[in-house]
């Protein structure tokens, strides 16, 4: 999926942590998101971030699907898609993605989509949920798509994990 002209890279990660957000199970999770957040608004490339209460340590955590607060929702629009593969891939963001499985459940399904936006455009979370959802029934598509589907994805095709882990 090439990047149209005037358009930014929006992208959905949602998954269910394994305890609530103030359990010591999670607390290492939950004590880095605002370190890992703030690198993230920093980075070149970054536009917008759906944020939360603004908490301390909440990160966007009260950003829950449905009535499970332990399902949590993050949702971004980067300027292109190599700016949020340098972020993911090659920041300390990558140390908490290896270790998702220790504070998330594995999602049986597809838990991540991206897709493009118009410049200035901010997604809603149920907008996103609507283009994951079109992508867990349809495939990829301009609608809805994952790392595989872009060209130039180097550091994903490099660092990523299984597609299975959590």
């Amino acid at each position: 999926m090439h990047q149209p002209e005037g358009h930014h890279l929006a992208e959905l990660n949602v998954g269910r942590l394994q305890a609530p957000t103030d359990d010591p199970r999670v607390a290492e999770f939950m004590d880095a998101l605002d370190r890992v957040n703030g690198l993230g608004k920093r980075m070149p490339g970054f536009v917008w971030m759906m944020e939360g209460s603004g908490e301390p340590g909440t990160g966007n955590t009260e950003n829950h699907i449905g009535d499970d607060p332990q399902f949590v929702a993050n949702l971004t629009v980067w300027e292109d898609v190599q700016s949020l593969e340098t972020f993911v891939f090659n920041t300390v963001h990558k140390q908490f993605y290896d270790r998702r499985q220790e504070w998330f459940e594995l999602m049986g399904q597809q838990h991540f989509a991206m897709w493009w936006v118009p410049a200035g455009h901010r997604p809603t979370l149920d907008e996103a949920l609507d283009r994951l959802d079109h992508l867990r029934a349809q495939g990829p598509s301009g609608q809805a798509f994952g790392w595989a589907d872009l060209p130039g994805t180097r550091l994903w095709r490099q660092k990523a994990c299984a597609e299975s882990a959590a």
